[in-house]
């Protein structure tokens, strides 16, 4: 994950034998949060409440091993990583409970080791690189990189506390790109334009057949003049599913998924801001953040998503404060109560967050999230929810 890449340049182990070497790097995180829950009703009947944790950030623990070597005109890189999470709801204080909840087999989200970059790649600056593996997917890579709350915590709505992550601004702005089985071509990069290409691991979201992988794509341009520089994005994702029979998929025997992504960033000395927007037909509940998650009732009607996200930071000194701001929106499509609908959900909410670098390894984060979201298909509840998050990310 390119997060890591300024972890990746510390090299906290790093030695060479023969032409290969061996770079070992990785991040921790810990912080305290606060949560209070209010979901107001039709009626006007409010119900709150309040819950705490010791957690992960938006990012897990991690630990990178990077081999790196030459043989003949290409670069050869392999990357494998492992990604821990702090957390388990064990009812036993101190006691881990594996990988099954209460021994039923269930896989347990709060106490598990994520592998999530596992690929080599080669190629040189004259005709690209292609990668074979798994790692960070296209879209939608450029927008969460950029979110401030990617070293801090963001929202908990769609992961409440304690889980292994949180969600930063995922789902308040726009869909998290994954960590996703792939084979991806990219260009070399020629004056600051560069693009990348790939098939994805396809998803049975809609059906019981994928005789197509998955497409993804995207194209940037950066540029820097002197204190200026700034970034200029697109991207795009599509995905098709087909059914074995009619009963299979009820209703639609293939079913296409597509998205379309558009950001730029700039700086300028001290200052910086982005502005992301995206839109999805049958894509996913783009609410919820995970593409492929929902996006169609089961009879072919997609969900129609949109999103887009703000955010503006400044640096004094060694302290970096910013504010961001996100919205999703899903309407059509979807299934809440057994039936496609024709209402809609929408997600706000805004980060404030403060980042101090104690120095060149650990950042202190304070920040403040707050949420709204507003479910016509659930009769009419609305649904704020409030974070404060305090505690620190070491890069090593």
């Amino acid at each position: 994950m390119a997060i890591l890449s300024a972890a990746g340049s510390a090299h906290a182990v790093s030695y060479t034998q023969g032409d290969v070497t061996i770079d070992i790097n990785g991040t921790i995180n810990g912080y305290y949060v606060n949560r209070e829950a209010k979901t107001t009703t039709a009626a006007g009947v409010t119900t709150t409440t309040n819950n705490s944790a010791l957690t992960n950030g938006l990012l897990p623990g991690w630990i990178n091993f990077v081999a790196t070597m030459r043989a003949g005109d290409n670069d050869i890189k392999a990357h494998v990583s492992f990604a821990p999470g702090l957390n388990n709801n064990s009812t036993v204080i101190g006691l881990p409970i594996g990988n099954n909840a209460g021994g039923a087999g269930a896989t347990n989200p709060y106490s598990q080791i994520d592998t999530r970059n596992l690929y080599f790649q080669f190629g040189n600056n004259n005709w690209g690189t292609l990668k074979f593996g798994r790692d960070i997917g296209l879209f939608g890579q450029d927008v969460i990189l950029s979110d401030m709350t990617l070293i801090g915590v963001g929202g908990t709505s769609n992961a409440a506390i304690p889980y292994n992550t949180t969600f930063g601004m995922i789902g308040h702005g726009y869909m998290y790109t994954g960590f996703q089985p792939q084979i991806t071509y990219t260009t070399p990069n020629v004056n600051g334009l560069q693009a990348s290409a790939g098939i994805f691991q396809p998803s049975k979201f809609a059906g019981d057949e994928t005789k197509t992988p998955g497409f993804q794509a995207k194209a940037s341009y950066d540029w820097k003049s002197g204190a200026a520089n700034g970034k200029l994005w697109v991207g795009g994702v599509s995905q098709s599913t087909d059914c074995s029979t009619q009963a299979a998929c009820v209703g639609n025997q293939k079913f296409t998924a597509n998205g379309y992504e558009l950001g730029a960033k700039a700086g300028f000395g001290n200052f910086e801001a982005m502005l992301y927007g995206f839109t999805g037909k049958g894509l996913g509940l783009s609410t919820i953040g995970a593409q492929f998650l929902g996006g169609s009732d089961g009879a072919g009607n997609k969900t129609d998503s949109r999103g887009y996200f703000a955010q503006a930071t400044y640096k004094f000194g060694d302290t970096k404060v910013g504010l961001n701001y996100g919205e999703n929106k899903d309407k059509d499509g979807f299934v809440t109560t057994g039936a496609g609908v024709s209402d809609q959900i929408k997600n706000r909410a805004y980060t404030l967050g403060i980042y101090h670098s104690l120095n060149k390894y650990v950042t202190l984060v304070g920040e403040y999230n707050q949420e709204k979201i507003t479910n016509t298909a659930d009769t009419g509840n609305t649904d704020k929810n409030r974070t404060i998050s305090l505690g620190g990310i070491i890069f090593f």
